[in-house]
């Protein structure tokens, strides 16, 4: 039986779909991510001198109904990447997705809200703690911490005066990366024309315009209306002011301030 010209076509490339199928894919050997590597290509990136490492932590929260739980873990690990990057010698330790949110029960804060996560504080302190002890330990020089929520900041704060003093007569410090977060970008949206009570407090312009930018599956568009404290919606501004121009500003002004707080920071270490 002879094939037809189309049907002869139709059943190479379903032979060829299927063998592309079957081939991995290449090994990412260059990501910035150590969750991406070996452990065998950590220490070599070590040994070469990349000993600065980013410790991105995020949340799992309510923003509204019109930004999805992980907003702050997905910008997070984005900013923490390009920031390594921009530094050149530099890795990045895996998103710290669970942080304070408020008490469980009865709930307050965030955890009014379906989906949202909670911990203790003295519980992120110690992940934070045991976490740089940790990196520390595999030759690590310098350990910043990046917090893309105004919850983690004690926290950070806490755990970086904690390490440094005691680890005060070594080479190692804890850097709390205080210029990333929540940054210049609100004051500059503000300067654009946008009114404060606009840009909000929570998921408001900060957040959606990065989103725009970035992943717009994230952001539900038909959902995006003004909201004002203690009205049962969870976020405060006015998201549909944004735009991703205006997200694009912001996270560069973020991940370029870190970068050089980051790079100050390391200098103040070696002197």
């Amino acid at each position: 039986m002879r094939l037809t010209r189309p049907l002869l076509f139709l059943v190479l490339s379903s032979l060829t779909s299927v063998m592309l199928a079957q081939v991995p894919p290449l090994p990412d050997t260059n990501s910035v991510f150590i969750e991406d590597l070996t452990w065998v290509e950590v220490r070599n990136a070590i040994d070469q001198g990349v000993t600065t490492i980013i410790v991105p932590t995020g949340g799992t929260e309510q923003n509204g109904p019109h930004i999805v739980l992980g907003k702050h873990n997905y910008l997070v690990k984005y900013k923490a990447g390009e920031i390594a990057r921009q530094l050149g010698n530099a890795l990045v330790a895996p998103v710290v997705a669970y942080v304070p949110e408020g008490e469980i029960d009865p709930p307050t804060s965030h955890m009014r809200f379906a989906g949202t996560l909670s911990i203790p504080q003295h519980v992120f302190v110690a992940v934070l703690e045991y976490t740089a002890r940790s990196l520390r330990q595999h030759g690590f020089l310098d350990i910043a911490f990046i917090g893309d929520s105004g919850g983690n900041q004690a926290g950070q704060r806490q755990v970086a005066e904690k390490l440094n003093q005691e680890w005060a007569a070594g080479n190692v410090r804890v850097h709390h990366i205080d210029d990333f977060y929540p940054g210049r970008g609100d004051d500059w949206v503000v300067s654009q024309g946008i009114s404060p009570e606009d840009v909000g407090g929570h998921a408001g312009t900060h957040d959606t315009a990065s989103l725009m930018y970035l992943n717009r599956s994230m952001l539900r568009f038909d959902q995006m209306q003004p909201g004002i404290a203690g009205d049962g919606q969870g976020h405060t501004g006015n998201p549909a002011v944004s735009t991703a121009q205006m997200g694009q500003q912001i996270l560069e002004m973020q991940i370029g301030d870190a970068v050089n707080q980051i790079s100050e920071d390391r200098v103040a270490r070696r002197r």
